[in-house]
């Protein structure tokens, strides 16, 4: 057998070289559709890392793609408690509010992403009044269809639509 760059063996490990960020794989891995394996980069980048708020987001977007959204959410508000919190997690955080139903408080979390960002997200800006027009929409949605799609913006941003 022969150990040549052409013979059937996977090439080696280069161990001289630096792993790459399990937080980028994590990443990456959502990109690709692979949630169960992004959840499992996460994990491993929060064992190395500890748990902050990318790697909590992260979690939260890949359990929302799964349609875990009682995971999500606990994971998503764990994300806005922390210090380095940024916009797109409370934009995410709102869009599982919304598909749970609680669309008061979807609007309060779309506020508060939109004062972070300073009005400049138009996903942000979007979502809002998405939320404040389902709102004031309540009272007469016997027939209205209710049903919302994720849509994917991004690496971790969504927008809510609304299915035909």
């Amino acid at each position: 057998m022969s150990t040549s760059d052409s013979g059937p063996y996977a090439p080696g490990v280069d161990r001289s070289k630096q792993a790459i960020d399990g937080v980028e794989v994590g990443h990456r891995l959502i990109a690709a559709g692979e949630y169960e394996l992004a959840i499992r980069a996460f994990n491993r980048a929060a064992l190395a890392n500890g748990l902050d708020a990318e790697i909590l987001s992260g979690l939260g977007t890949a359990n929302l793609e799964l349609g875990r959204l009682g995971q999500a959410e606990t994971l998503l508000r764990r994300a806005t408690a922390q210090d380095d919190a940024w916009p797109e997690i409370y934009n995410n955080l709102g869009v599982v509010l919304m598909e749970r139903g609680k669309t008061a408080e979807a609007q309060q979390i779309f506020r508060k992403a939109f004062a972070l960002d300073n009005g400049e997200s138009a996903l942000i800006r979007d979502n809002l009044r998405l939320a404040l027009a389902k709102s004031e929409n309540t009272v007469n949605t016997a027939g209205q269809n209710d049903n919302y799609k994720l849509v994917r913006r991004g690496s971790s941003d969504y927008l809510i639509r609304p299915t035909p």
